[in-house]
């Protein structure tokens, strides 16, 4: 399935040269891609230890520099066009049409019944607790370098941020889809917790029951309530009880 982003010229389609390489294989949490998997972490773990220990592996900062910046250089190739489609099934890239228009596309595995039984549960945790973690490191760094006042690593730990970012940025949009569905996704969270927080405060018992209702309250205290009412129960119980004090 093709769909178009007409804002910003991005597409979200399905991965459907990964389907042939895994088409009826079980779902198992043993690491099916052993030589994947450890590039996918190799070279961005190198890099910070590189960083961490370049002080007292070499004097000089320049060799530390190149160094770094060609591993971060050969990890975001691996994790672009390799890991990820190999363990998760996600792959992202640019490609410019016939009237020279940039289009940015995000793959994904196409979600079916047989498909999801063909991931594998210990090399998707691999997957994205290295594609978390260490960008979370690298912003971690440039703060540190910013206050500590080493001017000269900042561009060593830019160049981590934004390359590790932009991955990171890339399999989020493969993963959840359009830039609409990040966005709405994000306010959705955010309204819940906010109407889970303040929907009493903001409008007070009196409108509050009035807008949930006597039968919507009823339905809560069920054994069995439906499950459109299992959703917004929890709410409404912890309103009751804080209205009860």
């Amino acid at each position: 399935m093709l769909s178009q982003d007409s804002n910003d010229d991005t597409e979200d389609v399905s991965l459907f040269d990964a389907e042939e390489e895994t088409t009826n294989r079980p779902r198992k949490s043993k690491i099916r891609h052993p030589v994947a998997s450890f590039f996918h972490l190799f070279f961005r773990v190198s890099a910070v230890v590189v960083y961490l220990l370049c002080e007292l592996l070499s004097t000089s900062f320049i060799a530390c520099m190149v160094t770094i910046i060609l591993l971060l250089s050969c990890d975001f190739w691996a994790v672009k066009n390799v890991t990820g489609r190999l363990m998760v099934g996600l792959r992202w890239w640019n490609h410019i049409d016939e009237d020279g228009k940039s289009h940015w596309v995000f793959e994904s595995r196409k979600s079916t019944p047989e498909d999801n039984k063909t991931v594998s549960e210990a090399e998707s945790r691999i997957f994205w607790l290295g594609l978390i973690a260490c960008p979370i490191l690298w912003v971690i760094f440039a703060f540190s370098a910013l206050f500590s006042f080493r001017v000269k690593w900042l561009a060593v730990v830019i160049m981590g941020v934004v390359l590790q970012g932009a991955n990171l940025y890339g399999y989020i949009r493969c993963k959840v889809g359009s830039k609409k569905n990040l966005t709405s996704m994000a306010t959705s969270y955010l309204g819940k917790q906010f109407l889970r927080q303040n929907a009493g405060v903001v409008l007070g018992k009196p409108v509050w029951f009035a807008i949930t209702g006597k039968q919507a309250r009823v339905s809560c205290h069920n054994s069995s309530p439906s499950p459109r009412m299992q959703k917004c129960c929890p709410i409404i119980r912890s309103l009751e009880r804080s209205y009860a004090r």
